[in-house]
């Protein structure tokens, strides 16, 4: 197995393609990929249509996968904000590629048997999948799809991000063989001699301790260990620093745990979720998901520094794991959140990841959504960075 990435940030399309086409064949040893991913940025939209036939005028791409995107990464480097084209290759002997793709506005029913599912889908569950995914922001029913797939391919990975830089509803570009779609979702389904790792840093540091939940109606949150949810707040409020304290007015988030069977949830192990209200009488909180009784869940808190903070705990997690030495390549699906104008810097988390993991070649984007699994669920996020790491599967 052997990945390779380049990135050109030439103004016209058909230089970029050309210097990151050479700079792919130069690193792969010849013009042949079983996979190449492709993301190209808004500055292009005129000639999206253009790219796949002036990608085979210099690549045998293979499968050919990818989408467009606000900013692009490639070759271990973010561009943001300008004209850019990110090409990651992969030669993968013995292992089989399956393209996918759906409209997904009509989805199986979510009562339907998981075998439904896999015959919509067309993937079966003897390959023992790994999935990615891209999708338009604006026709995709995420959170009912990635539950269906779940559903179906419990013990599969499944990483990727939802296409940006367009305003409406057909401005995106969605690449997959030798079609372009402006709609939907496409995939590919990895399996045979593949294993996907994957690295979900969601941006946020936990305060205060985990507590249940006493008492909640769907996504309103009405008490926490017996006690009405606005007063633990203002408990909480009092425990906390001066900076943390500004920063629970403006940049707090409720992390639900996902794995009940942890008694002691750490950093990563909660699904970050956004407030979306209060309600003064009642004492209670409106939250972003639907909640049970009985959950453990807690308080976080997101800036720049918490989330560098927190993609150095999860990438330092991973390392401890011991597959890092194994990794052949890797896609990071960003939100636009994220990158320079959160942190005040180019290639924070690119870098981050290289020096934590050494040099794997590492292309993707900014996404307008982010799917990477926390606990054995998988997750549409927001603010996240989702990794999905590629290694044979004869590693681990």
């Amino acid at each position: 197995m052997k990945w390779v990435s380049a990135l050109s940030k030439q103004p016209d399309i058909d230089a970029a393609v050309q210097e990151a086409s050479e700079e792919i064949i130069r690193k792969l040893g010849n013009d042949q990929a079983d996979l190449t991913v492709i993301f190209v940025a808004p500055q292009y939209k005129d000639f999206y249509d253009k790219i796949p036939d002036l990608l085979n005028r210099y690549l045998k791409p293979g499968t050919l996968f990818g989408c467009s995107g606000g900013g692009i990464i490639g070759n271990g480097e973010e561009a943001e904000q300008q004209a850019a084209f990110s090409i990651t290759c992969a030669k993968l002997p013995g292992v089989k590629i399956q393209p996918i793709y759906s409209e997904t506005k009509e989805l199986p029913d979510q009562d339907t048997s998981p075998s439904v599912w896999r015959e919509w889908l067309n993937v079966n569950i003897e390959d023992q999948p790994h999935f990615v995914f891209l999708a338009d922001p604006f026709s995709f029913r995420g959170d009912e799809f990635l539950a269906g797939v779940d559903f179906a391919y419990p013990n599969s990975k499944k990483v990727g991000g939802l296409a940006s830089g367009a305003q409406s509803m057909g401005g995106n570009a969605l690449y997959l063989g030798d079609k372009i779609y402006s709609n939907g979702l496409i995939g590919i389904a990895l399996s045979g001699d593949i294993e996907v790792d994957t690295i979900v840093a969601q941006g946020c540091r936990p305060i205060g301790e985990p507590m249940k939940i006493t008492d909640c109606q769907d996504t309103l949150l009405k008490s926490l260990n017996g006690k009405p949810t606005l007063e633990v707040l203002q408990d909480l409020n009092e425990t906390l620093s001066d900076s943390d304290k500004k920063l629970l007015q403006t940049s707090l988030f409720l992390g639900i745990e996902m794995d009940p069977m942890k008694d002691d949830p750490k950093q990563g192990d909660f699904l970050i979720r956004n407030l979306m209200g209060v309600d003064r009488e009642s004492g209670a909180l409106a939250i972003g998901a639907l909640l049970r009784t009985g959950q453990l869940v807690q308080f976080h808190l997101r800036d720049k520094k918490m989330s560098a903070e927190d993609l150095d705990v999860m990438l330092t997690r991973y390392l401890s794991k011991g597959h890092a030495e194994n990794a052949s390549g890797a896609l990071l699906f960003s939100c636009l959140g994220r990158g320079k104008y959160l942190y005040g810097e180019e290639n924070h988390d690119t870098n981050m990841f290289h020096n934590k993991l050494g040099e794997i070649p590492l292309g993707g984007f900014f996404c307008n959504g982010e799917i990477g699994p926390v606990g054995n669920t998988t997750f549409l996020h927001g603010y996240t960075s989702s990794f999905g790491i590629f290694r044979k599967s004869n590693d681990s």
